[in-house]
């Protein structure tokens, strides 16, 4: 192939779509022809570094290396020239790459040809080209201006492989947001803040004040008091919204798994990485990452987190490459980190960080007037992902509900009136209307009923005293009732209704009762 075919060549890559890596190797498969080569590289310049992007007739360990412009001083030469550079072969400058020829390891420590084309793009040095020949005078005939016309059109190569790869890159980076994105809608259990209550209009109005700002914000509550919710609504009143919201539950991975989820890895970084991914950090570059259970974290990541919050630099594992992230962070927790900070399971400067402005989410139970509300929410819900047409709960069951403490708050709640919904759907009332009554919550609440049962009806006689033991009582009799006469007299199908085990069933109702005893 003589001059003019390798530069055809060469141009008709720049259009080709092809990978990066095969548009560098195919660069030195072209030069190769023109060129009598026995090595050649591709180096990008990164500072004052240089990194291997192709190399032909060099041993595999070349491409692994970094190669520092103050410890090469060919390099450093190239790098510094606006032409092509010709070393004289008695050059006493070591050479780069001495013992790392692949068909003569020492043949580059004795006299040989050196060539050097740095590369510009807009009069910016983005790499270096280098071609070596044992053969001392391969390159005297090359005129000057054909290799500073491969080195422009190498340059331009370069271009655009970087152009393709950062299509490719922000693609792959906006499939992987798309897909948190799309798992994060199949988690998510609504998005406003359900209620009427002092306490949660004091809280959305804590949301809307601290949206405004760009603090790091930490949201602390018990668990499924809804601490998502809230971060949900900050990133929702800020300046953000129009970024992803990316969620990380940091209990559900162990260490190995959270860091790279939380930084990334390029491939080969570890068993398992079969390419290169970005991390949560990374992703929600320019929007808001939410860190739930933030304090299960190790120490170790711990650090890397307070890394990002101050110098927002993040290195995806296996890589030295710094990268940049502009990330508002929420972080969550049900724990006491001033506790886990005395005890040292929490590292007492990231909590600073973290603290700038803290947020409480009050516990259902100091908020129980906003359970009917709640209610209303989750039972058109269930009503909904069941088919069916109209649920409604009696004023019974709503009062039960209010008397119970909520250990595992609205997210209990949730849990509770879904499987209530699926109960009332076996028995149907008029008009095809299903009521959640006391005894389709009496197995989920469990004891509680008869701790501090909900009143039916008002005892006889306004004002009259009644005992405890009385009350208790008379709502175990009425609803053991109304379960048999929803099922015809079956105690069988009363107890599955009450889900009470029938022997159990059967004890309680003699002892009330409601059964003679045998």
């Amino acid at each position: 192939m003589d001059k003019l075919e390798t530069l055809a060549a060469i141009a008709l890559d720049l259009t080709a779509e092809i990978s990066a890596e095969d548009r560098y190797d195919r660069l030195l498969e072209a030069l190769h022809r023109a060129i009598p080569y026995d090595a050649a590289t591709l180096l990008r310049v990164e500072k004052n570094r240089l990194i291997p992007l192709a190399a032909r007739g060099l041993t595999p360990d070349a491409m692994g290396r970094v190669y520092e412009r103050k410890d090469h001083p060919r390099l450093d030469i190239i790098c510094n020239s606006s032409r092509p550079v010709l070393f004289s072969q008695d050059s006493s400058l070591p050479d780069p790459f001495d013992g790392m020829l692949a068909v003569d390891p020492k043949g580059l420590h004795h006299i040989h040809a050196c060539l050097g084309c740095p590369l510009y793009v807009h009069d910016k040095l983005v790499g270096v080209l280098t071609a070596d020949s044992l053969d001392p005078g391969a390159f005297n005939y090359l005129p000057e201006q054909y290799l500073h016309t491969i080195g422009l059109m190498a340059g331009a190569q370069m271009q655009v492989a970087d152009l393709v790869k950062a299509l490719e890159d922000k693609a792959k980076r906006q499939g992987q947001i798309a897909s948190d994105l799309m798992h994060d809608v199949a988690l998510q259990r609504g998005s406003d803040i359900l209620g009427q209550s002092a306490v949660i209009r004091k809280l959305r109005q804590e949301i809307e004040l601290v949206a405004k700002s760009d603090f790091t914000i930490l949201v602390l509550g018990e668990t499924g008091s809804g601490k998502e919710l809230v971060a949900r609504g900050i990133h929702r009143h800020s300046s953000r919204r129009d970024k992803a919201m990316l969620y990380l539950n940091c209990a559900a991975l162990p260490d190995s798994l959270a860091e790279s989820e939380l930084f990334g890895h390029v491939k080969g970084a570890y068993t398992g990485a079969a390419g290169d991914r970005a991390g949560k950090f990374e992703l929600a570059d320019g929007g808001t990452l939410f860190l739930d259970e933030i304090g299960e974290l190790s120490l170790e990541i711990q650090a890397k987190i307070l890394r990002v919050i101050q110098e927002g630099e993040i290195q995806r594992i296996g890589s030295e490459k710094v990268l940049h992230a502009d990330v508002r962070l929420i972080a969550a927790t049900n724990r006491d980190l001033e506790s886990e900070v005395r005890d040292g399971k929490f590292r007492a400067d990231l909590f600073h960080r973290l603290n700038v402005y803290p947020i409480f989410v009050p516990p259902l139970r100091e908020r129980k007037e906003d359970i009917a509300i709640l209610a209303g929410f989750f039972i058109e819900r269930g009503q909904k992902k069941l088919g069916l047409e109209k649920v409604r709960i009696a004023e019974e069951a709503l009062a039960l509900l209010s008397r119970y403490d909520w250990p595992g708050n609205v997210r209990e709640l949730d849990n509770i009136l879904s499987r209530a919904v699926l109960k009332a759907s076996r028995t149907p009332g008029k008009d095809d209307l299903l009521q959640i009554r006391p005894e389709h919550l009496a197995g989920d609440l469990g004891s509680a009923i008869y701790v501090a049962p909900a009143r039916l009806t008002e005892p006889a006689g306004a004002g009259q005293a009644i005992s405890f033991r009385e009350e208790v009582n008379s709502f175990q009799r009425k609803l053991i009732t109304r379960a048999l006469d929803h099922n015809s007299g079956n105690w069988a199908a009363a107890a599955r209704e009450l889900d009470m085990d029938r022997s159990n069933l059967h004890n309680l109702a003699t002892r009330l009762g409601l059964r003679k005893k045998k």
